[in-house]
């Protein structure tokens, strides 16, 4: 299956239980990746901060009641309506396979648990168009599963479970520079920490 067609499916998935995710959303405890995420951030703000794969907005909520311009991007439609009501803030609905943004127009990306759902084929191109959208010194945050290397369907959304190996070969080969990373969820052993947050910088300009 071509990768557009597999974001395409995942894509109305989450049109299908858009609702549901919402409501689970909201408990969910973001606040180590959010300290994560801005310890690397420069600048005093407000900072241009985009929320990649947005959902229903919970995060971008937060950056905007810190005071900093938050957009959001999602390809379901209807996260991107709950998002924009919910928050007030700007949501874009694109395909991450076909992202559409501004160069050098960001201070950081936050990508909570969506960049594992792009086909490995797509990857490259998404990262170069990520890197390419961030001002020189911005900041790209990604929480991703924990895996070896496996990819394919997890009921009707397509999932990928990278080594942080090979996660950061992709990143390097994409032209970020690594800071650092942290397992999820913090306090419990590591055979139970299925989630791996990571922090990544354009360089500054010569």
């Amino acid at each position: 299956m071509q990768p557009r067609e597999i974001s395409r499916l995942t894509i109305a998935a989450y049109e299908r239980m858009a609702a549901d995710y919402a409501e689970d959303a909201q408990s969910r405890d973001l606040s180590a990746d959010y300290a994560l995420f801005f310890r690397y951030l420069q600048g005093a703000g407000p900072l241009d901060l985009l929320d990649l794969g947005c959902g229903p907005g919970r995060d971008l909520g937060h950056f905007k009641r810190l005071g900093h311009r938050a957009i959001g991007l999602d390809g379901s439609a209807q996260f991107v309506e709950i998002a924009r009501t919910a928050t007030g803030c700007p949501v874009l609905q694109q395909d991450f396979l076909s992202l559409d943004l501004p160069p050098s127009a960001l201070d950081g990306i936050f990508a909570s648990a969506s960049l594992f759902h792009v086909p490995p084929a797509a990857l490259p191109g998404v990262l170069a168009a990520l890197l390419k959208t961030l001002r020189p010194g911005g900041v790209l945050f990604a929480l991703n599963p924990r895996g070896r290397n496996e990819h394919g369907w997890m009921g009707d959304r397509f999932c990928t479970y990278l080594r942080f190996g090979t996660w950061r070969r992709h990143m390097r080969e994409a032209g970020f520079v690594y800071l650092a990373h942290e397992c999820r969820p913090l306090g419990v052993p590591r055979k139970r920490q299925q989630w791996l947050s990571s922090v990544w910088r354009k360089p500054a300009s010569p």
